[in-house]
């Protein structure tokens, strides 16, 4: 079992077994099971409303526990508790994973999406920091064109354009 805290500075507790996968289906619709085939990983990282909506129905018994609703719960949830409720939830899921080759798959691939995250996110930082988007940016606005494109100035007149 993994936990998070929330903003509000809640811990809350991620256990992924049959009965929070079928309440995950019955509240969401979302079927926790596709992580198998690859295709629900990506879904959750792009999609924060979508993993919180994930994490309270898989946390709905201790929420209910506290009278904690699924808007207060939503308000709570923001930058680093999103994070820390993304591995959980990750982490419980290969944990869950029936067959060994299943688990071991899974986990390469969550290692393998973690490092690729990382390496996006140097290179935003690396572009940030080398002033490059400054100097694009700077070139846009001074009306320099780019490769592949004409010009930002609006077409010509029908009246100086001849007739066919």
């Amino acid at each position: 079992m993994r936990s998070f805290k929330d903003n509000q500075g809640r811990q809350w507790s991620v256990e992924i077994n049959v009965t929070a996968i079928k309440r995950v289906r019955g509240l969401t619709g979302e079927d926790l099971m596709q992580v198998i085939e690859g295709t629900l990983i990506e879904k959750l990282i792009r999609d924060p409303v979508l993993l919180c909506d994930v994490v309270y129905a898989i946390c709905k018994p201790e929420a209910d526990a506290r009278s904690v609703s699924d808007e207060e719960f939503g308000k709570a949830m923001a930058g680093d508790a999103i994070e820390a409720a993304t591995t959980a939830v990750l982490e419980e899921l290969v944990g869950f994973c029936p067959s060994p080759r299943d688990r071991a798959n899974l986990g390469r691939v969550l290692q393998a999406t973690r490092k690729v995250m990382d390496r996006a996110r140097d290179l935003v930082e690396k572009k940030l920091d080398s002033g490059e988007l400054d100097r694009l940016a700077d070139r846009l606005l001074s009306g320099e064109a780019t490769a592949g494109s004409s010009s930002i100035s609006a077409p010509e007149s029908s009246a100086s354009t001849p007739a066919p």
